[in-house]
């Protein structure tokens, strides 16, 4: 069931042009910006978008810009966990990294502890209604979200057509506090 979803909502995601993901991407940050835990977090971690996923580069650049500090995560493959590393320079700072998804070069490595961190852009492939995310099966944001402090915030950024009724949530999985599309908030009052 799992696989079929990912596949099936990856490719849809996939099938929109550029224009469409920059177009709704663009309302989407909007809305994710207005959140008033977004507003007055000074540490933010976000993810680095890949294969048509939520663009954020536009958002990085305004935080930094802003003066918040901004952190991305390492993909440790071999201890199956996430990184928070700080940025100074968007996009100078990054590189290729794992899975050709960008990453801080060696020398821009600066590792942030998981309590610091006030809010985390969370990507995924599927979610509902209720919080509930499909990411792409490694755990690593399930993982990484246990380790931040209890009055930190997240919110995944999602597409309405990755939006489903059920994505088959297991008991490992971290459930979302908002969900933001280009249509609406998602407040996930399961927490």
């Amino acid at each position: 069931m799992k696989k079929q979803l990912r596949k099936e909502i990856i490719a849809a995601r996939m099938g929109q042009s550029a224009e469409e993901v920059a177009e709704k991407s663009a309302r989407i940050i909007e809305k994710l910006e207005e959140l008033p835990e977004f507003q007055k977090a000074g540490l933010i971690m976000f993810y680095l978008d890949f294969r048509n996923e939520v663009a954020t580069g536009d958002l990085i650049a305004k935080c930094l810009q802003n003066g918040k500090r901004v952190v991305v995560p390492i993909t440790d493959t071999k201890n199956v966990r996430l990184i928070p590393s700080e940025i100074k320079d968007y996009p100078g700072d990054l590189t290729s990294g794992t899975w050709g998804i960008l990453e801080p070069k060696p020398e821009c490595v600066r590792p942030v502890e998981p309590t610091e961190i006030d809010f985390v852009v969370v990507p995924g492939v599927s979610f509902d209604t209720r919080g509930n995310r499909l990411g792409y099966g490694g755990g690593f944001y399930d993982r990484f979200l246990r380790q931040l402090r209890p009055d930190a915030s997240f919110a995944a950024l999602a597409f309405e057509l990755q939006i489903r009724e059920d994505v088959y949530p297991e008991a490992h999985d971290y459930p979302m506090r908002y969900v933001v599309t280009e249509d609406r908030v998602i407040k996930c009052d399961n927490i």
